[in-house]
């Protein structure tokens, strides 16, 4: 039973951190936004980007392990409201919905129930082991994002509802890349 649920575990963290490497990368979008909007210069940009360099490296990672993954699942990214970039209307080289059966044919999950999107986020350093993002969404109602790290992993909670869990290891390999 034990090595069943393992098994199970371990399909579903490598399903999502599969699917999760493409994506909008929403949560990396709005930290990039905030830089080019702390100064008109584009030199003093550059310096604000090599401070908030490690901040990259977390929501990269974050929206790798969780947003891309939440976005490529459900159809929507969670933070913007877009529509994932595998479902974008393009020229085309092959068809081959024509030969599939309609449910391979989109997100296997419904987009979030309430259509809520971020409007703002505040990121911020609690302390040595925790990173904290305050969001309020486009309906006026607060939530927290939160990183914990619980010696070599790091859990992910959503008004304080575990999420997420990835490894340092995994980060820092996200990070390098």
């Amino acid at each position: 039973m034990k090595k069943t649920f393992i098994k199970t575990a371990g399909i579903i963290i490598l399903a999502t951190t599969l699917t999760g490497c493409i994506g909008s990368n929403a949560v990396t979008g709005k930290v990039m936004k905030f830089n080019v909007e702390v100064v008109d210069n584009r030199y003093a940009r550059v310096g604000v980007n090599l401070l908030l360099a490690p901040v990259y490296g977390i929501t990269t990672a974050v929206d790798y392990v969780v947003f891309n993954s939440l976005e490529f699942w459900t159809g929507k990214n969670p933070i913007s409201g877009r529509p994932h970039i595998f479902d974008s209307k393009t020229d085309i080289h092959f068809k081959v919905n024509d030969e599939l059966d309609p449910s391979l044919r989109n997100a296997p999950i419904d987009p979030l129930v309430n259509q809520r999107t971020i409007s703002t986020g505040e990121m911020k350093k609690i302390d040595n082991n925790t990173i904290q993002m305050n969001i309020t969404y486009n309906t006026g109602e607060t939530g927290i994002l939160r990183g914990i790290r619980d010696g070599k992993n790091v859990n992910y909670y959503i008004d304080g509802e575990l999420i997420s869990q990835t490894t340092i290891a995994r980060l820092e390999y996200l990070q390098e890349s």
